[in-house]
């Protein structure tokens, strides 16, 4: 299975370490495919020209992602500033997203853009990615799977915008009870979506395929940070799944790469002073 990842990255500054590492949720999830087992991964999307987005270019050169399609501007790269509490849970406290190079750009693909994606099996991106512009576009050609994050990201209106593209939806959904999760999953099941899923941290994930109900604990771990971790288990279940069609093997294999995640800082490593 080959995956390529489009739209946000950023570098994660964690300020009582003084450390900076790469992420963004498109990154993470086409590093963690990688990790889990994918044939090969790309990432396309907006960096700047500074010392952070050198950090995270490097960083994808190391895991071996194909950042050849990225559009590098002068001006400071995305940047999230974080917090970690007692548990290891991720606080964030602020952004650059005023002044910072790819939430001032959109983002618009060519048609070499849209052959180059058509040379990988499976396409991801997020409700931070600022693309619902290119859905259409990229679902034509290839599957769409897209993470909501939490439902401060989105409404109704915003599903029924996205979801007619997708054929994965994921969402994070920690505050929700089941008859929330239960009644979201078959709103965005009749928009067309085939894969619906929501994790919930520390409780189980729940996923439907198609309308059959699937649950997957997360694995023991002792926590360090929790960044990334939501997107590494998209990242770990896409790996899988898509090649496969098992939902069964593909959930384990999300919530190991979740638990692998939660085992050291930042999304996937790559801590440097800033």
């Amino acid at each position: 299975m080959k995956l390529i990842a489009i739209g946000d990255n950023v570098v994660d500054y964690y300020q009582d370490q003084r450390m900076m590492y790469p992420g963004g949720n498109a990154l993470n999830v086409a590093v963690a495919a990688k990790r889990s087992g994918a044939e090969s991964c790309a990432y396309l999307g907006i960096t700047g020209d500074d010392a952070a987005a050198s950090h995270v270019i490097e960083c994808m050169r190391l895991e071996g992602i194909d950042a050849s399609r990225i559009r590098r501007t002068y001006g400071p790269n995305g940047e999230a500033v974080v917090t970690l509490n007692e548990e290891g849970d991720r606080i964030f406290v602020g952004t650059n997203r005023g002044i910072r190079m790819p939430s001032l750009l959109q983002l618009k693909l060519t048609e070499d853009d849209l052959a180059y994606a058509e040379e990988y099996d499976l396409i991801h991106t997020s409700v931070n990615s600022d693309i619902e512009h290119e859905l259409a576009r990229l679902s034509a050609r290839r599957p769409v799977a897209f993470d909501f994050s939490t439902r401060k990201k989105w409404d109704e209106a915003y599903l029924r915008q996205v979801c007619p593209h997708l054929t994965y939806a994921f969402f994070s959904g920690s505050d929700m009870g089941d008859s929330e999760i239960a009644e979201l999953t078959a709103f965005v099941h009749e928009l067309g979506v085939k894969v619906v899923g929501v994790t919930r941290g520390a409780d189980p994930a729940r996923f439907s395929e198609a309308g059959v109900l699937y649950a997957q604990e997360p694995m023991p771990v002792r926590i360090v940070d929790t960044m990334g971790a939501g997107d590494s288990f998209i990242g770990g279940f896409l790996a899988s799944y898509h090649g496969k069609g098992d939902m069964r093997e593909a959930l384990a294999a999300a919530a190991q790469a979740a638990a692998t995640t939660c085992g050291h800082f930042g999304a996937f490593g790559y801590g440097t002073k800033k």
